[in-house]
């Protein structure tokens, strides 16, 4: 009987291939600039606006609510006009400034509700006067009421300015200041200057991989010795 013939399988290499450097990440530089969304319209934020009726906004479709700002304009007129050698013309860009810088700060600067906050949940607190009144809802009464008076109080101080150009400017600036946020297409929008937040995501660069591209000697040896016996 002949003796069994040795088979010698070659070396296997299981060793795994080399994993290439994972991918460095450069983030971007804040912007100068940048428009950002607030408020949450889930189920839950309006039910907690709609648990209670807003007081802090609901007075402005109140009895006497629209007469009040002709009454304020009409007392800081008279009050401007007792000042020594006051003149016209300085008097109605003052009472027309102060009226835009009092409105601005009242309905587009100050957020959430001063009393009785926790009744709402706290689903107000992001958003300014001018967006809490009448639900958010656009081209209300109340909201066209607000729109025109600052326009009517500048042709007022306009012409009792004479239309000086310098005094016009100044007036112009104030009241596109303050009719811009009163807009529908900035509502619940916010504008940030100089954001320290990293803008969008961040910018991907070239892969690396490792200089040397040489396998590891991490051969396995085979089986040696192998008969013909053992695949019967």
């Amino acid at each position: 009987m002949s003796r069994p013939t040795t088979i010698q399988l070659p070396l296997l290499d299981l060793s795994s291939p080399p994993k290439a450097a994972p991918l460095r990440a450069r983030g971007r530089s804040g912007s100068i600039v940048k428009v950002e969304q607030v408020g949450d319209r889930s189920v839950e934020e309006i039910l907690d606006r709609s648990a209670y009726v807003n007081i802090n906004a609901d007075w402005v479709n109140a009895k006497g609510a629209w007469l009040i700002h002709v009454v304020l304009i009409t007392f800081g007129k008279i009050i401007i006009d007792t000042v020594p050698g006051m003149t016209q013309q300085i008097s109605w860009t003052l009472v027309n400034l102060f009226y835009l810088a009092l409105s601005y700060l009242m309905f587009h600067w100050v957020t959430g509700i001063p009393f009785e906050n926790d009744l709402h949940g706290g689903a107000y607190d992001d958003l300014t006067l001018w967006e809490q009144i009448d639900e958010g809802a656009q081209y209300t009464p109340a909201k066209k009421w607000l729109f025109c008076v600052p326009i009517v109080l500048f042709l007022a101080s306009t012409h009792y300015t004479n239309y000086n150009p310098w005094l016009f400017a100044v007036n112009l600036s104030a009241l596109i200041f303050v009719l811009i946020p009163k807009l529908p297409q900035l509502h619940l929008q916010r504008v940030r200057f100089l954001s320290e937040n990293a803008s969008g995501v961040a910018t991907p660069v070239t892969p690396s991989f490792p200089s040397d591209t040489s396998l590891p000697d991490l051969h396995l040896s085979g089986p040696n010795g192998v008969t013909e016996a053992h695949f019967r």
